[in-house]
């Protein structure tokens, strides 16, 4: 297929195209490059690669890039939750105003299938401890209230035509060429390894979790899946449910381990918290619909993290900004103000 990933240059994007090109793929990549753009092949060195810095919002760049195109993927918006407080209005413009425009440029190019990134953190907060996809939504930060949001307006774009799916993942975890360490399983791995100690804020709350290489096999299995398998289908797609708490234990044994017992085993200090996200999403109806199971599990991402640590990746994973999002954001804000300036009078 010829497929556009909108966001393709972030950390799901960096491990996933290179991927999409190795199953034959064409790919073009539309990103505006806030966390840099040294995380893909560059475009010369892979005649199915494009890359282009573009914003999402610019609706007449965007039907450019749309014309041909068969599949798109859409990771792109400002990520995660405490991003999205940074400037409200940036985040409605990118996260949710432009979405429907682009959803009906891509019908009107003849796009055949979208796939739309949500996330599990629409649940919110549910004693359930089996979240399938009709538990009603609960969004409780500004970018699961748009996610949430966005859902039901790609749906009612869905013909036979222009098969629409969104998956709502889990917790994303593991190594990726653009990485971050503002994931929960990443940065308890990084302060393991770096300090010796993992500050875990609450504890009680559930969370689940995904693999980079599991994440990145679901947008190949959709890709492929039969149209009628997938169209106006929300798929819940995690691994393994545990309370925070839990997530911590298993570092601390692996980042232990990692080191053959040498190092010693990583403290865990536990401070109150006023995030009350908690949710165990159920996953068999991707399992039921299209035969996908998780092979990977939150252990696998912190042992492949220990090595990238232990060739000397990512020693400043802890104070350089360019691994966590907000920070990276509030470092370069004046830019991101700008970016938005120019979009303010835009009506779609």
């Amino acid at each position: 297929m010829k497929c556009l990933v909108l966001g393709g240059c972030g950390y799901i994007g960096s491990w996933m195209v290179p991927f999409l090109l190795a199953d034959g793929h064409k790919v073009t990549v539309v990103d505006l490059q806030w966390f840099g753009d040294g995380f893909l092949p560059r475009s010369g060195d892979n005649d199915n690669l494009r890359v282009v810095k573009a914003d999402i919002r610019d609706l007449p760049k965007m039907r450019e890039l749309l014309a041909g195109v068969d599949a798109v993927i859409h990771l792109a918006g400002v990520s995660n939750d405490h991003s999205c407080q940074l400037d409200e209005a940036l985040s409605t413009s990118i996260n949710y105003e432009a979405f429907e425009p682009l959803v009906i440029a891509s019908k009107a190019a003849g796009v055949q299938r979208f796939i739309f990134a949500s996330s599990s953190s629409v649940y919110g907060a549910s004693d359930s401890m089996d979240v399938r996809e009709d538990h009603p939504v609960n969004g409780l930060t500004l970018y699961a209230k748009y996610k949430a949001a966005c859902e039901p307006i790609l749906f009612r774009h869905q013909t036979p035509e222009f098969v629409c799916t969104i998956l709502r993942p889990a917790t994303v975890c593991g190594y990726a060429p653009r990485m971050r360490f503002d994931l929960t399983a990443n940065i308890m791995t990084a302060h393991a390894v770096q300090k010796g100690e993992i500050t875990v804020f609450g504890g009680e709350q559930r969370r689940a979790h995904l693999h980079m290489k599991d994440m990145t096999d679901c947008y190949r299995v959709l890709l492929k899946a039969h149209p009628e398998k997938i169209a106006g289908q929300i798929f819940n797609v995690g691994c393994q449910n545990f309370k925070v708490s839990e997530i911590a234990e298993i570092v601390a044994d692996e980042v232990c381990a990692a080191k053959e017992g040498l190092r010693p085993r990583p403290a865990i200090k536990t401070m109150p918290s006023t995030d009350n996200r908690s949710y165990s999403v159920n996953s068999d109806k991707i399992m039921d619909a299209l035969g996908f199971v998780p092979r990977f599990t939150i252990a696998d991402a912190v042992r492949d993290l220990c090595v990238k640590f232990a060739i000397g990746m990512f020693k400043d994973a802890l104070t350089n900004p360019r691994f966590t999002n907000i920070k990276q954001l509030v470092d370069q804000g004046f830019a991101v103000q700008d970016s938005l300036a120019s979009f303010r009078q835009a009506r779609y």
